[in-house]
């Protein structure tokens, strides 16, 4: 199975009410994230069987327009896993679930997301040190009894990307 581990993108601050925090929603610089990881993935072709959620709607706002950018039209799954105090245990349950699937995405938040990544790609099942920056995306391909991490990418080094993709696109001005 193919596991595409995504961060929600920046949502400004954290409110210290928790049932507050939970509906916090994606800033402007978070739905610009989500445009630069979705093109992303869609121009390296990425498809996948399920798209899973955490609840809270930083989560499933990132879920969706990555979704909608990779043309996904299976519905969105929302899984408590993948919440904030979701423990590995917990995430195991969610993989077992969706087991028979070729390729999904997990959508959640930090640190349990870059921790479940890490145990999963540790051949000693302790925790690789992987740190899932906001809106950042990582492919693990799982077998048996091993997983390998293919590719870790960041919204930071996908805008670079664009800018010289586009940079590079330009016409050239001759000077006389």
């Amino acid at each position: 199975m193919i596991i595409y581990f995504l961060r929600h993108a920046s949502a400004g601050e954290r409110v210290a009410n928790p049932r507050k925090d939970e509906k916090r929603a994606l800033d402007k610089e978070g739905i610009e994230q989500c445009g630069y990881i979705g093109r992303a993935l869609a121009a390296i072709e990425v498809q996948v069987d399920s798209i899973i959620s955490s609840p809270l709607k930083r989560a499933t706002q990132t879920a969706s327009l990555v979704a909608n950018e990779i043309g996904h039209e299976g519905k969105l799954q929302i899984d408590p896993g993948l919440r904030p105090a979701a423990t590995f245990s917990d995430f195991r349950r969610l993989l077992d679930k969706y087991a028979k699937q070729d390729s999904i995405m997990v959508v959640g938040h930090n640190p349990n997301l870059s921790e479940f990544l890490g145990r999963i790609i540790s051949d000693s099942g302790c925790e690789a040190a992987v740190d899932l920056r906001k809106g950042a995306v990582a492919k693990v391909e799982t077998r048996r009894n091993s997983a390998s991490l293919h590719w870790c990418l960041t919204p930071k080094v996908l805008r670079t990307l664009y800018a010289a993709a586009a940079e590079s696109s330009r016409p050239k001005t001759s000077r006389k």
